[in-house]
């Protein structure tokens, strides 16, 4: 298994309601437990890599479903959190969302901020885009890779 793999079965475990989950493949075996602790371990005599396994929100799985369900066009897209961080849907507090629902966005318009270590990043469209869903909720701590928005390429 590779870094990204990892990454991925460990966000899928997170947002499932699973509680412990085991995987071996060949000499490399993974373990993973909410509440619990993760370790890797290898057959060649390497150090096991600990990390607290904490329970991510689940929000976001929950608000995807829904969009599934609901027969989303072939075109659609989901955009990324390219960080891990707290999701803002406006400049400031006082200020109007950068994106509602039913928004049609141009390439590299602002779609939302993302504040990591105090540093406030605006997360820009790639392409222009048709806003069918926003995913998180304003002031939601996000993971990397989480999706934020379902959007349609236009």
């Amino acid at each position: 298994m590779n870094l990204k793999e990892i990454k991925d079965l460990i966000r899928v475990f997170n947002n499932s309601g699973l509680t412990k989950l085991k995987v071996e493949d060949g000499d490399f075996g993974l373990t993973l437990e909410k509440g619990g602790t993760t370790t890797v371990a290898a057959a060649a005599p390497a150090p096991a890599v600990q990390q607290e396994a904490a329970a991510a929100p689940a929000p976001a799985a929950t608000a995807k479903e829904p969009a599934e369900e609901k027969g989303i066009p072939e075109n659609a897209v989901y955009i990324t959190s390219p960080m891990v961080g707290t999701f803002y849907r406006s400049p400031s507090p006082d200020s109007p969302p950068f994106v509602k629902k039913g928004d049609i966005v141009k390439k590299g318009q602002p779609l939302c901020i993302l504040e990591a270590m105090k540093i406030m990043n605006e997360l820009d469209a790639e392409f222009d885009c048709k806003i069918l869903d926003i995913l998180v909720e304003d002031g939601q701590p996000v993971e990397y890779d989480m999706p934020l928005f379902l959007v349609e390429k236009v």
